[in-house]
């Protein structure tokens, strides 16, 4: 057996743990970028769930499954292995005891050129926020709505429990064949989310707004749009080992519903950092005033709050001790 290793660079700490305890298990690893390798059994990839995402944004090896492994104790539903107990799953491994789920990857074109598929969403908003954008929402070449809203959104079923659920979409089954569509904060109150065939071509075309609008994708990357987004399934699909036999697609969906009759008490700052933690992973207090754009005093108030709850814990950052990091609890 073979294993590759990716993660933000050789050096990482986290990397190097993972090829120590592969060493000392009897397994072969090895160092791996983008680039697909020949007699690789399977990629070990840190980061937690963002990390597994920005992987298969990357990567040119589509078919070798992937096994995430977050830096923290709050595993993640792509990452179900937090690096403490990674020692424990070697054994496992070694003798290829694990299930491989797959995952539906959403093809993108953004003014008919390619970029990477992605995992959660797709999602065009205008540059700036607060601001309307009008847009022609199309299945498989007819004409759906023709609308003004905050933007739109096109989600996996995975997707579905992350951007798409908080803005009133539909929680989708993890192995069910359809695509996600939100229209978010339309001025048409009738308007509703759509569910589609993932074998269906979808576009958003004829984008406008005040100012240039843009499609983010997953959360992370920002693209320029001038026309037409067009998103259509793509294979292969994402091939994530499950270590786990508990953490299915219905458990996670199980646990966000609880989750959400929680947040009903909660002030719209505390929400919004809860879901930024969840969607982005461990982070410091200054780069969650820079994702959120909340002041500081906002976010530290807010952490207070949800660490007061349990719904958060910090810890010492391993790379600089003066900073603290903050992570969903268990």
């Amino acid at each position: 057996m073979q294993i590759g290793i990716f993660g933000s660079g050789q050096y990482d700490d986290a990397m190097k743990t993972i090829k120590t305890v592969l060493d000392n298990g009897g397994i072969s690893s090895v160092y791996v970028g983008a680039k697909s390798r020949k007699n690789t059994d399977c990629i070990i990839v840190t980061g937690g769930d963002r990390g597994v995402r920005n992987y298969f944004h990357r990567t040119q090896d589509q078919q070798t499954p992937v096994l995430g492994i977050s830096e923290s104790e709050s595993s993640g539903f792509l990452a179900q292995i937090d690096l403490k107990e990674f020692s424990s799953y070697v054994g496992r491994i070694k003798k290829g005891d694990f299930e491989t789920s797959e995952f539906t990857r959403l093809g993108v074109k953004i003014d008919g050129k390619p970029v990477y598929p992605v995992l959660n969403d797709a999602a065009v908003f205008p540059s700036k926020s607060a601001m309307l954008m009008e847009h022609v929402l199309r299945v498989n070449n007819e004409e759906v709505w023709h609308d003004n809203s905050d933007g739109v959104i096109i989600s996996t079923p995975i997707g579905s429990s992350a951007y798409s659920m908080s803005a009133g979409g539909p929680m989708i089954f993890q192995d069910s064949p359809v695509f996600g569509i939100v229209s978010v904060n339309s001025l048409d109150i009738t308007r509703r989310p759509l569910v589609v065939s993932d074998s269906s071509i979808i576009s958003v075309d004829e984008v406008s707004s005040r100012m240039y609008c843009e499609v983010v994708l997953d959360g992370a990357d920002r693209f320029r749009i001038n026309t037409v987004l067009e998103c259509t399934k793509t294979v292969p699909p994402a091939k994530i080992i499950r270590m786990k036999k508990d953490s299915t697609a219905v458990s996670a969906l199980a646990k966000k519903v609880h989750l959400a009759e929680d947040l009903l008490n909660m002030p719209p700052s505390s929400k919004l950092l809860l879901k930024t933690l969840e969607y982005e992973g461990s982070m410091t207090q200054r780069s969650l005033a820079a994702k959120t754009m909340l002041p500081d005093r906002t976010v530290r108030l807010a952490l207070h709050h949800l660490l007061d709850k349990g719904y958060v814990k910090k810890k010492v950052s391993i790379r600089d001790a003066r900073q603290k990091i903050y992570e969903i609890s268990k």
